[in-house]
């Protein structure tokens, strides 16, 4: 197994993303703390787990706050010992243009999309250090790199990670740690029916958007657990300060 003796935080993990990525370091051995901000979709995912030959245990945290990440690395060191993934996976979206958006979507976003995803990482780091090593997982967002004029705040904290990424990589690199980014298009969770919802005629607009992927399809939740899956394993282990794409080759096109 590729994970076997592995130890992973998961944020995020109630559903979407979140859930098949510990499903999927799960199945390859590894032992995986579910984080989540309500207990319901965690405790789910770790019964659904339970004849996987990983464990999965569930955590409920605030990963907005120092408190909650911390918490959650130390329930992986007492639990299985250790650290040797931490996967930021959680966000929030709030949808509306610039003009619309006030201070306190701001700050809500804010806190978990870019604070709290550093914080997570910083609370990860010592134990990672005290394996030899490891790796941070980071879930952006193909609106690091392009623009939504519906999303503009969301965009924005994206694009911060992705330079916490590139910064974090090359101070821990020396240390053995990698530091990567995710960074999917659409994805068939939740989130993105938020989106759809929001627009005048959902329907069009979907098949509007889905015209343009090449591969005529939106990614689903497996497809970037995958990706997440290359980064915690030893497999990447001369890949780190950069992004992987999971966007159906969306941006690949220029019209």
């Amino acid at each position: 197994m590729r994970l076997d003796g592995k130890v992973a935080v998961v944020t995020g993990a109630g559903g979407g993303i979140g859930a098949a990525v510990c499903h999927r370091l799960a199945e390859e051995g590894c032992s995986v703390v579910a984080a989540d901000l309500e207990g319901e979709g965690i405790g789910t995912v770790a019964e659904e787990t339970a004849s996987a030959p990983g464990t999965v245990v569930a955590v409920t945290a605030d990963v907005s706050t120092d408190e909650g990440n911390a918490e959650l690395v130390d329930a992986a060191r007492s639990r299985f010992g250790g650290l040797d993934v931490f996967h930021a996976n959680a966000a929030t979206q709030i949808m509306g243009g610039l003009e619309q958006a006030t201070a306190e979507d701001w700050d809500r976003q804010f806190r978990t999309n870019l604070y709290g995803v550093a914080s997570g990482l910083r609370h990860a780091v010592p134990e990672l250090r005290r394996r030899g090593g490891g790796s941070l997982i980071i879930t952006a967002s193909v609106l690091g790199l392009v623009g939504d004029p519906d999303l503009p705040a969301y965009g924005a904290m994206k694009g911060g990670v992705r330079a916490l990424c590139r910064s974090m990589a090359t101070r821990y690199g020396p240390e053995n740690i990698r530091v990567n980014t995710i960074c999917p298009g659409d994805v068939e969770t939740p989130m993105v029916a938020e989106f759809f919802a929001f627009q005048d005629d959902p329907e069009a607009a979907r098949a509007q958007i889905t015209e343009r992927y090449p591969l005529r399809r939106f990614a689903v939740p497996r497809d970037v657990a995958n990706a997440a899956l290359f980064l915690a394993s030893d497999e990447s282990g001369c890949i780190t300060g950069t992004d992987i794409l999971v966007d159906g080759g969306l941006l690949a096109r220029i019209y």
